[in-house]
């Protein structure tokens, strides 16, 4: 089967189709057909990671694990002899690394039936930024119907699922993004779109309730700043400084005053990808997706995400 690899750190010149074996699903395991998967900042973080982050399980000089992806929508061919929810022909969705593959073997925990009104590009955008975006608005932001909401970063995977994801709690959201993104934050329901090359969000003197940053390059300290004062800050992705800020000083900020600072990480589970299924199934959750490539350029692929202002998610086709 083929399958895409990287064998060293570096730019996108070191992710490679290659030909490999054909997994067999162990006891919990499904055997699933891959029939789309989307990029993540987590798959090019993989290859790109900064050396100190190498010495932390990833490999010090070259890669321990070569493959590459997480989301995946596909259809099963085989299954584990302990796995009771699935059998061969279920189509399905959720997270596996080696996902950009034409196979993938995945643990029946990290899987859900895919709605048949919903097809395998729009099921394979929902795993890794829907949970980042619902855990980090439900469980870190504690988001409570009324309240005044800012997505930063609103037009790329994480945003755009945030906007609609906060909308159906039933509060009032601002989307901060890009020109070129304004248009799909819009569609995805935001209240208010404002273009951060044109309008900062600090200077209109509006507070919120709670900020998710799902692309965050604004200073901690600003952040904090446009909060109430029993507001939450959620980071979710965005630039090394502010990353590092949130985990050495967020647990200190949030001990000086009722504002709170959270920094969320998707956590795999079905009981949420369920969730994402039934927002989608309900049409509260529309997945925005900006181009389709297939898994033989994937180069080409990662190229057009690093270059910035994706809007939605680009979906790998196997």
């Amino acid at each position: 089967m083929k399958a895409i690899l990287y064998t060293d750190y570096g730019a996108t010149d070191v992710l490679q189709l290659r030909e490999i074996e054909k997994p067999s699903p162990k006891e919990n395991e499904v055997l699933v057909r891959v029939h789309a998967s989307s990029i993540n900042a987590i798959e090019w973080r993989r290859f790109t990671v900064p050396f100190v982050a190498r010495i932390f399980g990833k490999g010090l000089l070259h890669p321990k694990n070569m493959t590459i992806g997480g989301d995946l929508a596909g259809r099963v061919e085989a299954v584990g002899a302990n796995v009771t929810q699935f059998q061969p022909g279920d189509d399905v969705f959720g997270v596996q690394i080696g996902a950009f593959a034409e196979y993938v073997c995945a643990a029946e925990k990290n899987l859900v039936l895919k709605p048949a009104n919903v097809s395998f590009e729009a099921a394979s955008t929902l795993p890794i930024a829907g949970l980042t975006a619902l855990q980090g608005l439900r469980d870190q932001g504690k988001i409570q119907s009324g309240q005044s909401v800012l997505i930063y970063g609103a037009g790329g995977g994480v945003g755009t699922f945030g906007v609609q994801i906060a909308k159906s709690f039933g509060t009032e959201v601002t989307a901060v993004c890009g020109t070129r993104s304004m248009d799909v934050a819009r569609s995805s329901g935001a209240d208010h779109v404002l273009d951060y090359t044109k309008d900062d969000f600090m200077k209109s003197g509006q507070r919120y309730d709670l900020i998710l940053a799902a692309n965050g390059y604004r200073s901690l300290f600003e952040y904090r700043r446009a909060l109430k004062p029993n507001g939450t800050f959620v980071v979710a992705g965005g630039s090394f400084t502010l990353m590092i800020q949130s985990l050495l000083l967020g647990p200190f900020l949030s001990l000086l005053d009722g504002r709170k600072m959270r920094g969320v990480m998707a956590r795999v589970n079905q009981k949420d990808l369920g969730a994402l299924k039934e927002l989608v199934v309900a049409g509260k959750v529309v997945p925005a997706i900006d181009r389709t490539y297939p898994l033989s350029k994937v180069v080409e692929a990662m190229n057009y995400v690093l270059e910035g202002h994706v809007r939605g998610k680009v979906v790998i086709t196997c």
